[in-house]
């Protein structure tokens, strides 16, 4: 009997905050799964809201982390001034599956407070998939750090930098909510700060079939490192997309290796005649090879091969 790639939970571990189930903590019932764990264990957190960081470390493999709703699910803490050690949720442990839960930074949500790196989220392992998932923040919410993942019907909120870092991975149907001058009057928004570093790097950020909305101006990304890669595919846009779209920030004359592109997108946000110049038109072969699941992060079938209890 296989227990890595068929699917199957073996395992379900229930976390309540009023005693009736295994644990009363996330991190508690995280703690409990053996190391090196070669069978999907199945952590089913009650609605109610955590109040802790949440760590997963690279021995807890396979654990299927599943809330009862994102809007009623929610793991929570306040920390910042790191972008890594200031995470709510930190995930190391590669084959993570996470559904219905929420993600939450507090330390810099109240409006008019100082704004400092503060995520929700740090994904640094492979082969980790979200879906009806939440991370809400302000600056660098989710922290996209590196690895393959597939996040799917997720709401990310936040203003600054709040989809960034070195992964490669798609976001189909996420609708993202920009806060800038909920925060700060007169305050820029940046989406994303992708981290593709040379041309051989594999990593780069799509975006498919979501929604744009919330308070700008917005940019759409500005590049963290002189190779970084984003697709916005078939997303409506609302108007607070700047008319430019793009930022080169520390690349500016060098911004030939960037990789920025839209393709069929909508809505006021999504015009394009006043662009940078530099945004890309990809060819049929690289959009395909980025549109596609199979091609561009699902090399071997993973995602296919985790569980999708409750899905």
């Amino acid at each position: 009997m296989s227990t890595k790639t068929d699917g199957q939970v073996r395992k379900t571990i229930i976390v309540d905050q009023s005693g009736h189930g295994s644990f009363t903590t996330i991190q508690n019932a995280i703690d409990s799964v053996p190391s090196n764990n070669e069978a999907w264990t199945l952590i089913h957190v009650k609605a109610g809201i955590y109040n802790e960081k949440v760590t997963i470390p690279r021995d807890k493999p396979r654990i299927l982390l599943q809330g009862e709703s994102y809007r009623s699910t929610i793991v929570q803490f306040g920390d910042g001034g790191d972008s890594i050690k200031s995470s709510t949720l930190s995930l190391y442990a590669d084959d993570f599956v996470a559904m219905d839960i929420t993600f939450k930074n507090t330390y810099n949500l109240e409006p008019g407070t100082p704004i400092t790196w503060a995520p929700a989220a740090l994904i640094n392992a492979d082969m980790a998939a979200f879906y009806r998932c939440g991370f809400i923040s302000v600056q660098d919410t989710l922290t996209d750090s590196e690895g393959r993942h597939y996040f799917e019907n997720c709401y990310i909120e936040g203003a600054v930098d709040f989809i960034w870092g070195n992964g490669r991975s798609i976001y189909q149907g996420c609708n993202l909510n920009v806060t800038a001058s909920a925060q700060r009057s007169g305050m820029a928004a940046y989406i994303t700060a992708q981290a593709r570093d040379s041309v051989v790097d594999h990593s780069g950020f799509v975006f498919k079939e979501g929604w744009i909305f919330g308070t700008g101006p917005a940019y759409l990304g500005r590049a963290y490192k002189p190779y970084a890669r984003v697709l916005f595919y078939r997303t409506r846009m609302s108007g607070i997309i700047v008319p430019q779209g793009w930022s080169a920030w520390n690349y500016v004359k060098k911004e030939n290796s960037i990789v920025y592109a839209e393709v069929d997108c909508t809505g006021a946000g999504a015009n394009k005649s006043k662009r940078v110049a530099w945004e890309k038109k990809l060819s049929s072969k690289d959009l395909s090879y980025l549109l596609d699941i199979n091609t561009f992060i699902n090399n071997g079938g993973w995602i296919q091969r985790q569980p999708k209890r409750g899905s």
